[in-house]
C-alpha cells in the first residue's frame, strides 16, 4: 500500500507502523483539560493531531481530561469546542475522562487485588520526603505492605467520603528505587470533595492524569498518542499502567517539543494570573495568545494552520519568533481582506475650489489581489479628513507628503495642493486649505506629471465615528518566562501593550459590517470589527501592521 510522504519524525513513525502492520489505521486524539482557554500552543497540537488523522485517512477524537473538578468549568469546555471548530476541524468522537470514572475505579480495584496498588496515609510532605531525589533512591511507604483486603476496604471508604482530603491516596506499587522518579509509587487517586461539572457529587475521589491518560487512550483504541516533550519521562509509566489491566490495545505514545513564542507566556497558570489580576480584559483579550484572543484580534484560522505547518514538528526545544506568526496572518489577509479608508488621527482638509454641496462617488477596488472581490463606491466632497501625520507645516528633508505649496495624490480621487492653514488657540494646525486639479480624477494627471506622496482620506460629511485599538507585544522581554530567581514574570508586562484611539473617521461602507469582519485600512494595517462595535460607534482591533519584519529576517538569512 502507498502511504503519504512523511514530512516530520512523527509522520515517519506513523508510516512505519502502518507499513509494518503494527496498525492498520490511524486514530489520534486531542485531550485538553478544561481549566482555561486554549492558546496558540494548543493550536499547534490541534493541527498536528487532526492533521495526522486527515493525512492518513483516519480519525481524531476530542477528549476532555476532566479529572480535576477544582479547576474545571463548563465555560472552558464550550470555548475549546468553539476553538477547534473555528480552526476548521471536526472530531470523530467526543469523550470525557469522566465518562470512564467507573471503569477507572474498577481497574484500580483490579490492581489492588493483583497487589499492584495500595492505600497510603502519608501526608503530601512526607510522600515527597520518602520519594527521594535524582541522586538518592526513595524509601518504601510504611503502608506499602498492607493486605489486599485492607486496601480494598480503605479504597472503598475513600470512595464513600469517609476520609478528609489529603489523608489518603491510592498509589501504584512499582519501584521506589527506580532511576525514573515517575515510577516511584505514583499516586493513582486522591480525595477531592469538590462537585464535578458533569458528575456532580457522585464522586469524591478522582484519578490522576498519569493513571487515566493511557487507559483512556486504550479504551478509545487510539493508535498514536501525541504528547508534548514533558511527558517523555512519563512514557514508561504510561506503558506500565497499560500492562497491569485488560485493555483492548496498546497505543504508541510519541512526544514532540511544545511551542514557545517570543514576547508571550504559554503557561495556563500565568495566563490565568493575567486574567484574574485584571492586567488583560479576559481570556479573549486581543493581546492574549489564546485562540479566542487571536480570533477576536482578527487572526484568520487559515493563518494559524499555515503557521503550524511552517514551524513543523521537532524533538528539540526552541522559541519561535512571533514575527513568523504575524507574517502568516499578513500573508493570508493580503489575499482576502477588503481595502477601506479609515483616518486614525484626523485633521480637517478643505478644498477651496471644489463645489460646496457637490458629492462624487468614486470607484475603488475592494481587493486588488482578488479580481472577484468587486468594487465599492466612496463619497468625496469639499471637506475631508486626512491623517495629521500626512501634513507638515515645516517639512523635514525628503518629506513626500502634504505641506504648503506641495502637491500630493488623494487615493482614488484627485491631486491637491496645500496653500494655507488655520490654527487653534494653542497654535496647532486645525484645518488645511488646499486646491484640487479637476483633471486628475482617479489620482492620475492628464499631463503626465507625477507626485510622490499619496494620502488616504474620508469625506467629512459621510464619515463614521470609530474607536480603534492598537496593540503591541504583551511583554517587553523577548522571553518573559525566563525570569531570574526572586522575580515575577509580571515585571515584564508591557503597560503600553494597548493604545485606544477615539475620534477616528471611517468611510461609510463600514457601517454595515459584522463583528469579526477583517479589513486592510489603507496605509495603516489590518483590522477587524470588535465585539464591542455598534452601528453608531464602530470599534476595530488592529490585527497586524503592514510592516513585514519577518520577510526582512528571511532575506538576511
Amino acid at each position: 500500500m502507498n502511504y503519504p510522504e512523511a514530512s516530520n519524525f512523527i509522520e515517519e513513525i506513523v508510516t512505519t507502523d502502518l507499513a509494518s502492520g503494527k496498525w492498520t489505521h490511524v486514530h489520534t486524539r486531542f485531550p485538553p483539560e478544561p481549566n482555561g482557554y486554549l492558546h496558540i500552543g494548543h493550536a499547534k497540537s490541534i493541527c498536528l493531531n487532526f492533521g495526522l488523522a486527515k493525512k492518513y485517512g483516519g480519525q481524531c477524537n476530542l477528549r476532555f481530561d476532566d479529572t480535576n473538578p477544582s479547576k474545571e468549568e463548563t465555560e472552558y469546555v464550550d470555548s475549546i469546542m468553539d476553538d477547534i471548530k473555528w480552526l476548521g476541524f471536526e472530531w470523530s468522537e467526543l469523550h470525557y475522562a469522566s465518562d470512564y470514572f467507573q471503569q477507572l475505579y474498577d481497574f484500580a480495584v483490579h490492581m489492588i487485588k493483583e497487589g499492584k496498588a495500595y492505600v497510603c496515609d502519608l501526608s503530601a510532605e512526607d510522600m515527597r520526603q520518602f520519594r527521594g531525589t535524582l541522586t538518592e533512591v526513595g524509601r518504601n511507604s510504611p503502608y506499602r505492605d498492607r493486605s489486599v483486603d485492607e486496601n480494598l476496604d480503605l479504597f472503598e471508604r475513600m470512595r464513600l467520603g469517609e476520609f478528609d482530603e489529603g489523608t489518603h491516596v491510592l498509589r501504584a506499587k512499582i519501584d521506589m528505587a527506580s532511576p525514573n522518579m515517575n515510577l516511584r509509587d505514583p499516586a493513582m487517586y486522591r480525595i477531592m470533595k469538590v462537585p464535578h461539572h458533569r458528575t456532580g457529587d457522585t464522586w469524591c475521589i478522582y484519578p490522576m492524569y498519569d493513571f487515566t491518560h493511557g487507559i483512556n487512550d486504550a479504551l478509545e483504541q487510539i493508535t498514536h498518542s501525541i504528547c508534548t516533550l514533558e511527558f517523555e519521562d512519563h512514557r514508561p509509566l504510561y506503558d506500565w499502567f497499560l500492562r497491569q489491566i485488560p485493555v483492548p490495545c496498546y497505543p504508541h505514545q510519541i512526544e514532540f517539543a511544545r511551542l514557545n513564542l517570543t514576547y508571550t507566556v504559554m503557561s495556563k497558570r500565568k495566563l490565568l494570573q493575567l486574567v484574574m489580576s485584571g492586567a488583560v480584559n479576559g481570556w479573549d483579550d486581543p493581546r492574549m495568545p489564546t485562540i479566542a484572543g487571536m480570533r477576536r484580534r482578527g487572526y484568520p484560522p487559515e493563518a494559524l494552520r499555515a503557521f503550524a505547518e511552517k514551524i513543523g514538528v521537532a524533538k528539540m526545544f526552541s522559541t519561535i519568533d512571533i514575527e513568523l506568526l504575524q507574517f502568516c496572518v499578513r500573508e493570508q489577509l493580503n489575499k482576502t481582506a477588503h481595502r477601506v479608508m479609515v483616518v486614525l488621527r484626523p485633521i480637517k482638509l478643505i478644498i477651496d475650489n471644489y463645489p460646496d454641496d457637490h458629492v462624487e462617488w468614486l470607484d475603488a477596488d475592494n481587493n486588488p489581489e482578488d479580481p472577484d472581490a468587486g468594487k465599492r463606491q466612496i463619497p468625496f466632497c469639499k471637506e475631508l479628513f486626512i491623517e495629521s501625520d500626512d501634513f507638515k507645516e515645516d517639512p523635514p528633508p525628503k518629506y513626500f507628503r502634504l505641506s504648503i505649496g506641495k502637491e500630493i495624490r488623494l487615493k482614488h480621487a484627485y491631486y491637491i495642493t496645500a496653500h494655507s492653514v488655520v490654527k487653534d488657540d494653542c497654535g496647532h494646525v486645525a484645518t488645511i486649505h488646499c486646491t484640487y486639479d479637476p483633471e486628475s480624477r482617479g489620482g492620475w494627471s492628464k499631463d503626465g506629471r507625477k507626485v510622490l506622496g499619496t494620502s488616504h482620506w474620508v469625506s467629512a460629511k459621510h464619515a463614521v465615528e470609530a474607536e480603534v485599538r492598537c496593540y503591541d507585544h504583551l511583554f517587553t522581554q523577548q522571553n518573559p518566562e525566563d525570569v531570574a530567581e526572586g522575580h515575577d514574570f509580571m515585571e515584564g508586562f508591557n503597560q503600553q501593550s494597548i493604545q485606544t484611539l477615539i475620534g477616528c473617521k471611517a468611510e461609510p461602507s463600514l457601517v454595515e459590517k459584522n463583528v469579526g469582519n477583517r479589513f486592510q485600512f489603507l496605509r495603516q494595517g489590518y483590522f477587524c470589527v470588535d465585539n464591542d462595535s455598534q452601528r453608531d460607534k464602530l470599534v476595530f482591533n488592529q490585527t497586524v501592521t503592514l510592516k513585514d519584519a519577518w520577510a526582512k529576517i528571511e532575506k538576511k538569512n
